[in-house]
Order: structure tokens, then sequence, then C-alpha cells
């Protein structure tokens, strides 16, 4: 799995911080997910939009510092002509994490470092606002079950953990994932950091996410 495809990583080390950005969740229909969501966890969600070329469109879980993004196809021919909407239509399932993405403050060193370029992406809320970034490694990390790294281009207020959602418990954080697969490659491929990643034996990708809440801790 993680044989063909992934890049040979250099071993220096990195003087700039990861952190947790996101979680996603690929689902067949986002109403039905967020309501679910609701319901079982207490966690609303806010719409976000449509990802122009891909033939999909996602719904967000603010968390504060972070979120999570509930992700679908919603045009299958626009979809099947993006490597992105082909992977979230075959991704698609009610309970399963999809993906893990770092937010990183220098995306060009953390391509020198993979040997990778980063993609710039953007779309337009509901309420008009553009959101710029850049993804680095998501193919790759897609594909084998790694993390993959994001840089914002937008104001901190901006960032999508920072919305206004009806929560019926209060959420601050993504405190840990767990994560499959083998571990000396996914730490290999991320470099020195201090996330708090739980390693089990397990396919890769994410397999559980704890957030920290008020009243303790949320574990799905």
């Amino acid at each position: 799995m993680y044989g063909l495809g992934v890049p040979r990583v250099a071993t220096r080390r990195i003087d700039w911080v990861l952190r947790f950005d996101h979680v996603i969740r690929a689902v067949p229909d986002l109403d039905a997910a967020s309501n679910r969501l609701l319901v079982e966890h207490g966690l609303d969600s806010v719409a976000g939009g449509r990802h122009s070329g891909h033939g999909t469109a996602n719904r967000l879980v603010p968390l504060g510092h972070d979120y999570l993004e509930l992700v679908a196809v919603v045009d299958p021919l626009e979809a099947a002509e993006s490597p992105f909407g082909i992977w979230v239509g075959a991704h698609s399932a009610p309970d399963s994490f999809s993906g893990l993405c770092l937010r990183t403050w220098d995306i060009e060193a953390e391509g020198r470092r993979l040997d990778l370029a980063p993609v710039a992406m953007s779309r337009r809320r509901p309420d008009g606002v553009e959101l710029n970034w850049r993804l680095l490694g998501m193919d790759v990390g897609l594909e084998n079950g790694l993390p993959f790294f994001i840089e914002w281009g937008v104001d901190p207020q901006d960032h999508p953990g920072r919305l206004t959602a009806s929560h019926h418990v209060r959420p601050s954080r993504i405190a840990w994932v767990e994560l499959g697969g083998d571990r000396r490659t996914v730490e290999r491929w991320l470099g020195p950091n201090d996330l708090d990643l739980r390693f089990i034996d397990g396919p890769p990708g994410v397999h559980r996410v704890g957030l920290t809440v008020e009243a303790g801790e949320l574990i799905f």
C-alpha cells in the first residue's frame, strides 16, 4: 500500500509546526450525515460550498481551532472527471473517516522536503467570502491513507473552524486522531511533530477521532 507513489522523504530536522486542521468524512448525502452527527453527537454543521471542477460540495463542523468536513458528490458527471470527485464517491460511507489534513505555515518548505508541489485551490462561501488555500500531497495521502497538508491564505477569523454553529455540546478542538497502517511510514512522511497521533493495527487511514469538549472528551 505504501510502495509506489510515495516520495522518498528527506530526514533533516523541521523547525515549523504542524497542527490538526480538519478531518474528512466522505458521505453519500450531506443533509443526512449532518443530521445524524447532530442527533448522535450534538455537533452542528454549516454549509460550506461547491468545489468547482470536482463535482463535490461540503458541510463544515467548526470546532474553534479546527473542523470536521463532510463532503459528498453532488454532480456525478463532473465528479467522474476529477480525481478528488472519484475518490469521494469511492469512499462515501455514513460512519467512517476518509482523510486527515494538517495545517502548516510553510507549505513551500514541506514541498521541498517531500519533493512535491503545492496546488492552489479556492471556493466561495455562501456569504460571498472567497477562501484560498494551498494543498500538498493530497493525491498521495488519500491514495495511501496518509495525512496531507494545507496552508491557508485567509485571515484567522475566516478559517472554517471559526464559523458559528448551534452545537449541543461545546467543542474546542481536535485532541487526537487514531491512525492505522505502518507507523514508521507515517512518521517519515510527516517529519518531526508533536501531534497526538495514536497508531493501531488496521488498514491505513483515520479510524477514530477525539474532540475536546467542555464536558471532557467526545470520541467517535
